[in-house]
């Protein structure tokens, strides 16, 4: 008898974040369209979190897919050292424009964590080829960065880093501004007096991973202030929060403070495939420069930088976000989102619903302490893939970071399901 798609993996794939022993069979796909996914039995879900927070336009969507069957009939490939091609070229020039105006240069690799490892390596490096001693490295309790050995020293310590802890470079960890802004501002003070920080590494505006937590962009614009008075360079993750997520293009531009280096990826290509960006100001860029090749270089690469492939996907994916119809989608996404907060509030199950951009989120309250190992993420995740809709609570955390291109029905569909969850 022919095994199943699911069978197959389980035999044969070690799936991410998943205990193989336990975990439920994986749901075998065979194809994706727009919001929805479709399994091997037929089923369809809607993928209400664009598979972690990447498709920006949906599954297989067909202007992307048409632009990097082009690219790979004209160059699939080549090495980044020495050699330059249009597509990176383009989107460096079409990123730019679009970034906060001190941004200057774009360096490319290969996901969103190692756009936070390049981030830090900049920000060393840049305090070394200036001849100054700065060491320490800010970051937020609560933060998530990545899963690469400087993307989880800088993200708060877990059950998902514990295992590494012997191995993790010292940081210190500064309370959540989304949970005590005054004590976040207090120990940043404390820390940048020293004058030894280096940098500060940040999710602006929302922590992901942590819970999706916002914080205001009053107090983002007093920690990057208070940061640059002392010297400290600041590190914006916009992996998650870039590309319209939080309402704007990036999340760093609604403050008067820019950061001085900002790392991207997910919706970079908009999901279709993996690359990653960091960018920085002219006066780190400049910083690198030097009359011989081994004094002040970068020496960070990776095979597949600014692989053409993923630069034609991103600009495509550039083409459609700038569309007038994606904007106004974004914006009628959020609208509804507000809506629906509206609709909530007073209900006895649920407590901390929020709206930032296309981001909804509420805490289901529980009787046990919160978190990402909360048992209830299981009940919900369950109760939501039976539905047809994949969710993927952290914890006790159910939030929405969909498509733009799922249509007010299909979101309707949703809240009448979260409403039938916690009635």
């Amino acid at each position: 008898m022919k095994k199943s798609l699911s069978e197959r993996s389980q035999a044969s794939v070690w799936h991410p974040f998943t205990q193989m022993q336990v975990g439920p069979k994986p749901i075998g796909l065979k194809k994706g369209e727009g919001v929805y996914l479709f399994d091997e039995d037929g089923k369809k879900y809607i993928d209400a979190i664009s598979s972690w927070w990447t498709c920006l336009h949906g599954h297989s969507q067909p202007y992307i897919a048409d632009k990097i069957a082009e690219q790979a009939r004209s160059l699939e490939h080549v090495i980044f050292a020495g050699f330059t091609h249009e597509p990176a070229v383009s989107l460096a020039e079409r990123l730019l424009e679009n970034l906060p105006d001190n941004q200057a240069r774009i360096f490319y690799s290969d996901n969103g964590s190692t756009a936070v490892e390049v981030g830090l390596k900049m920000a060393f490096q840049y305090w070394q080829n200036i001849q100054q001693e700065k060491t320490k490295v800010i970051a937020f309790k609560e933060g998530y960065h990545g899963d690469t050995f400087g993307a989880m020293s800088v993200g708060s310590r877990s059950a998902f880093t514990e295992p590494f802890f012997p191995f993790l470079f010292d940081v210190e960890f500064v309370e959540s501004p989304a949970k005590n802004a005054d004590q976040c501002i207090t120990q940043i003070r404390q820390l940048v007096e020293a004058h030894d920080v280096a940098a500060i590494v940040y999710e602006p505006l929302v922590q992901g991973a942590g819970g999706m937590l916002m914080y205001s962009k009053e107090t983002l614009d007093e920690i990057l202030a208070l940061c640059k008075e002392h010297e400290v360079l600041c590190i914006a993750d916009e992996v998650m929060t870039g590309f319209y997520r939080t309402g704007t293009f990036f999340a760093s531009e609604v403050g008067e403070e820019q950061p001085d280096i900002m790392c991207l990826s997910k919706g970079l290509t908009g999901g279709v495939m993996a690359m990653g960006v960091t960018t920085c100001t002219a006066k780190i860029y400049d910083a690198f420069l030097s009359d011989h090749f081994m004094n002040k270089t970068f020496f960070h690469g990776h095979s597949f930088t600014a692989n053409p492939i993923a630069c034609a996907s991103a600009n495509a994916s550039l083409d459609l976000l700038l569309q007038v119809e994606c904007q106004d989608r974004i914006k009628g996404i959020q609208a509804k989102n507000e809506s629906f907060m509206a609709r909530l509030k007073g209900n006895i199950k649920v407590e901390n619903i929020r709206v930032l951009g296309t981001i909804l989120a509420l805490d289901v309250k529980s009787d046990v302490v919160t978190g990402y190992g909360n048992a209830v993420r299981d009940e919900i995740n369950y109760f939501f893939l039976e539905k047809g809709i994949l969710l993927r609570p952290l914890g006790n955390t159910l939030y929405l970071l969909p498509p733009y291109c799922i249509s007010d029905e299909e979101l309707d569909f949703i809240y009448e399901k979260i409403v039938e969850y916690i009635t």
